[in-house]
């Protein structure tokens, strides 16, 4: 037996987090993701964490890497404005490799932009928003039911890959309301939990940062159970700055390959009736939902349409994208912003198929209708060729 709860998205997340172990939460409140702040200075006290609202989002950031450190589960939330802030605070999260989750509620942007309407806008600032070269673990869900199963997902794989991981949702997917089922699994998910004690043997010294596998990743033992360096600056293994140009490369190959390396475990994703599409949707987050009903529109008009949803977005599914581009005739692609994911796709498009690039920028979803007048006009395109 299960039980049935109506949820708002962020809500999910907050709730989400709390299974997954989270016990420290700094934040300052942004539109559209201030609920989830609300919820975890409402819950997380219930269970012995800590909440605290930062004078601003680079000290929430910063706060969040402290407590990592310090051995707990934390998190921050913030939208577009804000995500920019914490920018700083992310590279050094990424060169610490300090676990840790971002949620990114996207509005619309540049600067204060549309604060309460729905929008995909930094797609490619999740991606590169910090500085020199680095992978980055970012998960997108579309329903509120995923956000809940994905942000536990978010916690493990930063536990994991010991790097920060970005959750994002959108205006619309954070302020929906919809049933979740809670049955077992989501009752008891699986839990990377965060090792507390190690033996180091003869060694005075934990070493944190693992040098001689590319993809190795060492495990985390919370400060005071250990002792070990942390700087911002390109480090040993033991985490004390380094001027040797080869141990440099290797830092800085192992940051990108403990995430690149893994990229077809990270990877998450849907796909609806592919085997014989000629056309595919390729859609992600609330647009996502548009998408689907869509395909199945046309579906039943006969189109060989299917529809593949990455849910993890970064790093991208590569290799069943291109899959996809080698069987599929036409590429559409519907997104709230001028293209950003599109773009990236069409670095993978060898074959030159046709990628059409459906955007919006008003500050409103993409509906199915919109969605389903470039399928109708590819599909004359494909039958008259």
């Amino acid at each position: 037996m299960g039980k049935m709860l109506f949820l708002q998205g962020n809500e999910a997340v907050g709730m989400a987090a709390i299974k997954a172990g989270c016990r420290f939460f700094a934040g300052y409140p942004i539109t559209p993701s201030t609920e989830i702040a609300e919820y975890m200075s409402r819950e997380l006290p219930k269970v012995g964490g800590t909440f605290i609202q930062m004078e601003d989002e680079l000290g929430s950031a910063a706060a969040i890497i402290g407590a990592s450190l310090a051995g707990v589960k934390s998190m921050t939330a913030t939208s577009g404005p804000g995500f920019s802030l914490m920018q700083e605070a992310l590279g050094y999260a990424i060169m610490t490799e300090v676990p840790c989750v971002f949620v990114d509620v996207m509005r619309g942007g540049p600067s204060t932009g549309l604060p309460t309407k729905p929008s995909q806008g930094d797609i490619m600032q999740i991606r590169w928003g910090t500085h020199g070269d680095h992978q980055i673990i970012a998960i997108y869900p579309s329903t509120v039911e995923e956000v809940y199963t994905y942000t536990v997902t978010a916690f493990n794989y930063a536990e994991k890959y010991r790097t920060p991981v970005i959750l994002v949702l959108d205006e619309t997917l954070a302020h929906m309301r919809e049933n979740v089922y809670f049955d077992y699994e989501k009752e008891n998910p699986q839990i990377v939990e965060r090792l507390k004690e190690i033996d180091l043997g003869e060694e005075e010294l934990f070493l944190p940062f693992d040098l001689e596998e590319q993809f190795a990743v060492n495990p985390l033992v919370e400060m005071g159970k250990t002792r070990f360096h942390v700087s911002g600056l390109v480090h040993d293994e033991s985490g004390f700055p380094i001027r040797d140009p080869n141990t440099i490369s290797k830092v800085i190959e192992h940051l990108d390959s403990k995430i690149r390396l893994s990229a077809e475990e990270i990877s998450i994703y849907n796909e609806y009736m592919l085997q014989d599409a000629d056309i595919v949707v390729v859609a992600y987050g609330s647009v996502a939902r548009s998408a689907l009903k869509a395909v199945k529109q046309a579906r039943s008009d006969k189109i060989p349409v299917g529809f593949f949803k990455p849910i993890t977005i970064w790093p991208m599914p590569t290799s069943r994208l291109k899959l996809i581009f080698k069987n599929a005739q036409s590429i559409i692609v519907p997104e709230m912003n001028t293209g950003q994911y599109a773009k990236e796709m069409s670095r993978l498009n060898k074959l030159n198929k046709h990628v059409e690039s459906l955007t919006k920028t008003s500050g409103e979803l993409i509906t199915p209708d919109e969605i389903l007048e470039v399928i109708m006009k590819m599909w004359v395109q494909i039958t008259e060729m």
